[in-house]
């Protein structure tokens, strides 16, 4: 171009800019724009797609508050590049919040890539009404919104809402791409549905999906989770992972880890962050914390790869269920990370089950500050206090309780028998089988009394239960 006397030329110069971005040559991407003489919205465009599909959602933001102090106006793709860029910062609402308006000044917020991508963002940051208001609001209904908003309920556990919305999906005659079968199988999964899962693998097969490794491995997480992991059969290093977390999650732990022997051996697939956490789940639910020890340093001695938070909470909770509090207390205060909700709460649990107060105390205080309306804390707290015999101590957690005015949501699980899906809640009155269920509760409870099946993880069952009470 420079030498047959093109360079100035807006079109190729825009041309060159979207070239580097995609080959992920963002300095030359840069170098090239930041020299062109005047600019257009392909090149604004081109540069801000190619650093949000990069993951650089703050270089994403910075690019384009530039572009509007200038006289180019963004179109409806810049926004949905921009949007999509937010959900990894932690004000990422309040930034979707003002692209939103920003879109709807301009007259895009009807558009169906800035809905989808409003849909996405809101429903990654837990603002699952806001999402389903915005596609309620929506008439003209794509593949790509629908598939937003069944994949948002499926990150927000609400299986059943992405299964009906599939149907209806099914039922305006919209194919399903390899998004909406990893949501749909997602929620499965969740909801352990393991025939309906099995039907969705049919027209998976049927439609030509089986081969893509977002489905493949999707199919082999649900198969995993609906304690049928023998029917999952792919072999890629992302279902392979799937399938070790699967063996941890149905108690075949050592499976799991022979399974991962296989993957670094036979199948010579080099293991990521992701990987390394189901391993050290199976290591968790197994109990081996010196095997789990072994893993966690040949992260970083063999593979190169500097552990991340979740690896680390693997440890803290393995550490912690052992005994070994100061180490895994030690452990927090050494990574590189703050120790999240997951974490502490995790901690704390282990103070609990060993009955130390002062650790106990400082993780309960952590998660004051961290979820201030969560009941979880100010329970475990207050059972430590009272198997301490501290009633004093327990009062005051219960009076906290009461003045925060914090409710224990209702506890709820459910069963797969014969095709048909059975839900239970604490206190629950309406199921037709109540009387011949709560028999059977008895008949075990009174068989664990007899049997003195009572670990000191247990000893304050009642305790705990009196407190719990309390709450909600």
């Amino acid at each position: 171009m420079v030498r047959v006397g093109l360079e100035g030329n807006l079109f190729l110069d825009s041309a060159m800019v979207n070239l580097y971005m995609k080959c992920d040559a963002l300095v030359d991407a840069k170098k090239v724009f930041y020299g062109m003489r005047e600019h257009d919205a392909v090149a604004w465009t081109s540069l801000i797609s190619g650093f949000a599909q990069s993951g650089n959602g703050k270089e994403v933001v910075l690019l384009f508050k530039e572009m509007l102090r200038t006289p180019i106006r963004p179109d409806c793709f810049t926004f949905s590049c921009v949007i999509s860029s937010c959900t990894e910062f932690e004000w990422a609402v309040e930034q979707c919040v003002l692209l939103h308006a920003q879109a709807a000044k301009l007259g895009f917020d009807l558009e169906s890539s800035v809905v989808s991508s409003l849909v996405d963002c809101y429903s990654n940051c837990g603002k699952l009404d806001w999402a389903v208001s915005l596609f309620s609001g929506t008439l003209e209904r794509d593949v790509i919104l629908f598939n937003s908003m069944i994949a948002g309920f499926s990150k927000n556990l609400q299986g059943e809402e992405a299964l009906m919305l599939f149907l209806k999906m099914q039922e305006g005659g919209l194919v399903p791409t390899d998004r909406t079968f990893s949501s749909i199988l997602n929620a499965c999964a969740n909801l352990v549905i393991l025939q309906l899962g099995r039907q969705v693998h049919s027209s998976i097969t049927k439609i030509g999906w089986g081969s893509n490794v977002v489905v493949a491995t999707s199919l082999v997480d649900m198969y995993s989770k609906c304690g049928s992991i023998d029917e999952a059969l792919e072999k890629n290093s992302i279902s392979l992972t799937a399938m070790i977390m699967g063996y941890a999650l149905s108690g075949r732990g050592i499976d799991g880890l022979s399974l991962f022997e296989e993957l670094m051996g036979e199948e010579g697939l080099p293991p990521d962050h992701v990987c390394f956490t189901a391993v050290l789940t199976c290591c968790n639910h197994m109990g081996l914390l010196d095997k789990a020890v072994q893993y966690f340093d040949k992260m970083k001695r063999e593979y190169n790869l500097d552990p991340e938070l979740d690896q680390y909470a693997c440890m803290v909770d393995l550490y912690g269920k052992h005994g070994y509090l100061r180490k895994a207390k030690k452990l927090m205060e050494e990574m590189p990370f703050e120790p999240n909700c997951v974490m502490w709460t995790s901690f704390l649990g282990s103070c609990r089950l060993y009955g130390e107060v002062e650790l106990g105390r400082e993780a309960a205080n952590q998660l004051f500050k961290m979820e201030p309306y969560s009941v979880v804390p100010y329970v475990m707290l207050a059972n430590i206090y009272a198997e301490a015999g501290l009633w004093g101590e327990t009062v005051k957690v219960r009076k906290m309780l009461r003045e925060k005015d914090v409710k224990k949501s209702t506890g709820c699980s459910w069963i797969e028998i014969a095709d048909r899906v059975h839900v239970f809640s604490v206190n629950d009155t309406f199921h037709p089988q109540l009387q011949d269920i709560y028999a059977e509760l008895e008949k075990l409870n009174l068989e664990m009394r007899e049997g003195q099946f009572v670990e000191p993880a247990l000893k304050s069952l009642f305790v705990s239960l009196d407190v719990s009470s309390e709450v909600g």
